[in-house]
């Protein structure tokens, strides 16, 4: 009985090692992609910090996925936490908590930025976006943990076909992403000498109170 129970055991370490393996190649590749796209952001980008940012937005992601006890996909995520069976699971939950481990480098040669798309919608999505200083939110790179699932998902801005303005036929080129300034701010309140938002300013009890809720199967408040 014992030596079953051990070859079971081994069994499912076995199919773990399996499954995880591919992951971890994946996001090794993905890692050193998206520090390789932010530094091409602005010739004074410093490659280290692009790099710190990727490695902690896609370890992170991964956590928050254990974390969140994510099971499917994000939609059926968002369900279980609308009725109660999971705490945390939507988009800006997955923004909010990536955010704030960004948040902790404290980036000087790049900024982060809260994007919202389809905003007080049924399809609303919500994730981060990272720019050079004084870039143009449109032109930053979105990092986006809910679409996935905890595996990061990234591109530019405007070539995020998932979120353009819809067209009847073919692409339209024109995101659907916006900055959420309020938001922005709780993002960048780090920076000495800035004002403190009023995020930042929230107790906690006010901040769980406030934080996006937003995503395709969430309706829930989204004022901060």
């Amino acid at each position: 009985m014992k030596i079953l129970k051990m070859i079971r055991g081994i069994f499912w370490i076995v199919v773990i090692l399996i499954l995880i393996q591919p992951a971890w190649a994946s996001d090794e590749r993905s890692i050193k992609d998206l520090a390789k796209a932010l530094t091409k952001l602005a010739p004074d980008i410093d490659p280290a910090e692009a790099e710190q940012i990727s490695v902690t937005a896609h370890t992170t992601a991964r956590k928050l996925a254990r974390d969140y006890h994510v099971v499917l996909n994000p939609e059926f995520q968002a369900f279980l936490v609308n009725v109660g069976a999971r705490k945390r699971g939507w988009c800006g939950h997955w923004a909010q908590d990536i955010g704030t481990r960004l948040k902790e480098l404290k980036p000087r040669t790049l900024v982060l930025h809260w994007g919202v798309a389809y905003d007080h919608t049924s399809s609303e999505n919500n994730c981060l976006v990272v720019t050079a200083r004084n870039q143009p939110f449109k032109d930053g790179i979105i990092l986006d943990g809910w679409r996935r699932a905890g595996r990061l998902f990234w591109c530019p801005v405007i070539k995020d076909d998932e979120y353009e303005v819809e067209q009847h036929y073919g692409h339209s080129g024109i995101t659907a992403w916006k900055e959420n300034m309020q938001w922005s701010a709780w993002l960048q309140d780090y920076e000495p000498g800035k004002p403190k938002s009023k995020m930042a300013t929230d107790s906690k009890a006010s901040s769980e109170r406030d934080e996006r809720g937003g995503n395709s199967d969430s309706r829930q408040p989204v004022t901060p």
